[in-house]
Parts: C-alpha cells; structure tokens; sequence
C-alpha cells in the first residue's frame, strides 16, 4: 500500500511538472489596439461633400484640366486628318477622270476599219 501511494504521489508531481503553462513572453500574443486620429464621415454628416460639389472639385483639378485639353488637340489633329483625307480623295478622284476623259476623247479619234 506504500508503495501504491507513493507511486501515486510521484506520478502527481510529475503530470503537474509537465503540464503547459502559458507564461506571458516572447512567443505570448498581445491585443494590439490601434488608435486613429481620423473619425468615419457618412453622407449625413456635417463634413460629408455632396456627389455635385465632389464632381466640381475633381473637374477643376490640373490634371482633368489637361486630359481635356489633350483630348481636344487629338479631335482637332482627327479633323485635319480627315479632311487631308478628303482632299487627297478628291484629287485622285479629279486625276481619275481626266484619265477617263483623255482615254474617252482619244478612242473615237482612231477610226476603226469598216469592212
């Protein structure tokens, strides 16, 4: 019966000595808490900027100002182009038929030999 009881006892302290133990340290994880200095503006708010007022202020911005302007050199170098385009269209079209009128105007002028 000794022997029973402290074969109990040891085997007490030993599953006491060897159970976990979380000791806070280098591997221990912390709540982090992360403060903001901003707070949320909602539509409804006193700061929030209206769909109109925020369209404005994008409108007038530097860089909208010149995507624009880019924009509108491009359309106008299209239109020159295009009407380049035409011209040229409409001279070869002129070339064409004064070919045509040449060729016309020669072909009856050679007479064809009757039989």
């Amino acid at each position: 019966m000794k022997n029973l009881l402290s074969t109990a006892f040891i085997f007490g302290i030993l599953f006491t000595a060897c159970s976990k133990k979380e000791s806070p340290g280098f591997g221990a994880e912390q709540d982090i808490k992360v403060h903001y200095d901003t707070t949320a503006i909602d539509s409804f708010s006193n700061g929030a900027v209206s769909v109109d007022v925020a369209r404005k202020i994008r409108m007038s911005s530097p860089q909208y100002l010149d995507s624009v302007k880019q924009v509108q050199k491009r359309l106008e170098e299209e239109k020159k182009l295009q009407e380049e385009n035409k011209k040229k269209v409409e001279e070869e079209k002129k070339k064409a038929d004064a070919v045509k009128k040449q060729t016309v105007s020669e072909t009856p002028a050679a007479t064809p030999k009757t039989e």
